[in-house]
């Protein structure tokens, strides 16, 4: 149905079309009797204010006057937020999606037209299209800041204005970009002076990779429901990172293909590297893997491995991911108070397993894709028993130290 036919229906017909739209998405029964249940409260309320015809507006001013009016969970105000978007969007016939993206916001041209030359010289240098996003990001951020501030052209950017800015930026770790990004400006002549020397110093603090003990990685896999499809597929994903350390973003982008049975062998183009890398198909992979794809993966068409269990079948998100994993971490009774506790952490302890096991770091450096050798050296940190192999004898004490420590001198 085109969306000038569907602004024309009464709000019984609208509700009705929507519903029968989600059906065909195999929404499951349950989760459209909860949209009707929501959304069908709005009709009395246009009622009650003489509204004639719906429109997306009529279910923004609807929410607003039922959250006044109930006191509401937010995850029920999530819920009604979310059923009023997908009854807004079928209205105004807006392309279905699982979940909204959010919108960046334009800086105005002559700043965004910069940032866009910047942004070419970091392809340019090799950087990869996450790392670009990341300091466009961070440099958006920036500039709207200097804009706030009350600079409204980059090409008249004062340091005062630089210095202000720089002091509004909560993550430190900008700082460095910000600092490249005002080298680039002043060596292509887009400002007068090289303003990066105005942007503080910041030295990250030293910090050890948070990591578990086989022991604990067993727990958390054996708390999983692996009778459930969800348990499966949740197991499948899991195992992929405590047995083969894959990144989270390379788990949720798997795809059938890249899936090799015959071989034992899983190929896939890195997320993060952009590299191609080769792991072994282990023999408890092989089952996990075989049991979702057989028994718990969705019957669609797509090639994603690991799919959303409620329609839409879609493939899930590394943050679905994070939060299974920590859901499993609390259910197996592990301490995570202190230490982190999402994906990350099982490619980092199974780095530190296998340095602590004298596998060379070149072999561990190939099995987690790493393209730098160096990248995983900080792992050897925590292996305390080789530390302690390099330990220097104490030399036994002597002359004035001695008699110090005999009581003969005073302190």
């Amino acid at each position: 149905m085109n969306s000038e036919k569907t602004k024309t229906l009464s709000f019984s017909d609208l509700l009705h079309e929507l519903i029968q739209f989600l059906d065909d998405k195999s929404y499951d029964r349950l989760t459209l009797d909860n949209y009707r249940r929501t959304l069908r409260k709005i009709e009395p309320y246009m009622d009650e204010n003489g509204i004639d015809a719906y429109t997306p507006e009529v279910g923004r001013h609807y929410y607003e006057f039922y959250l006044a009016k109930n006191k509401l969970s937010i995850s029920r105000q999530k819920a009604i937020i979310t059923a009023i978007r997908r009854l807004n969007d079928f209205y105004s016939g807006i392309e279905y999606k699982v979940q909204q993206q959010h919108q960046v916001e334009l800086l105005p041209d002559n700043f965004e037209y910069v940032l866009d030359l910047f942004s070419l010289q970091c392809n340019e240098a090799g950087n990869k299209v996450n790392t670009i996003k990341a300091k466009k990001r961070f440099i958006r951020c920036f500039l709207k800041d200097c804009i706030e501030i009350g600079c409204m052209n980059i090409y008249s950017l004062k340091p005062s204005d630089v210095a202000k800015a720089c002091l509004r930026v909560e993550n430190k770790d900008g700082w460095a970009i910000i600092r490249a990004f005002l080298k680039f400006l002043s060596i292509n002549g887009i400002i007068e002076a090289d303003f990066s020397t105005l942007v503080p110093r910041y030295r990250k603090s030293t910090h050890l990779p948070d990591t578990y003990s086989e022991k604990e990685i067993f727990q958390i896999e054996k708390v999983i429901d692996r009778t459930s499809n969800i348990g499966k597929r949740d197991y499948a994903m899991l195992i992929l990172a405590t047995r083969l350390g894959m990144r989270s973003g390379d788990i949720v982008k798997l795809s059938l293909a890249d899936l090799d049975f015959k071989r034992d062998q899983i190929t896939f183009i890195q997320q993060k590297t952009g590299e191609r890398l080769r792991l072994p198909m282990l023999t408890e992979v092989k089952i996990a893997l075989t049991d979702y794809i057989n028994n718990a993966r969705p019957k669609v068409t797509g090639d994603t491995v690991f799919l959303r269990q409620n329609a839409p079948f879609q493939e899930i998100t590394t943050s679905v991911l994070r939060f299974v994993t920590t859901r499993y971490f609390k259910m197996a009774g592990i301490d995570i108070t202190v230490k982190k506790h999402g994906p990350h952490t099982f490619r980092s302890s199974l780095a530190n397993s296998m340095i602590n096991d004298d596998v060379p770091y070149e072999a561990v450096t190939k099995i987690l894709g790493h393209t730098d050798s160096d990248a995983i050296k900080h792992y050897a940190k925590l292996d305390l028993d080789k530390l302690r192999e390099c330990a220097i004898e104490v030399p036994r004490p002597s002359g004035t130290f001695k008699a110090f420590l005999d009581g003969g001198i005073n302190a």
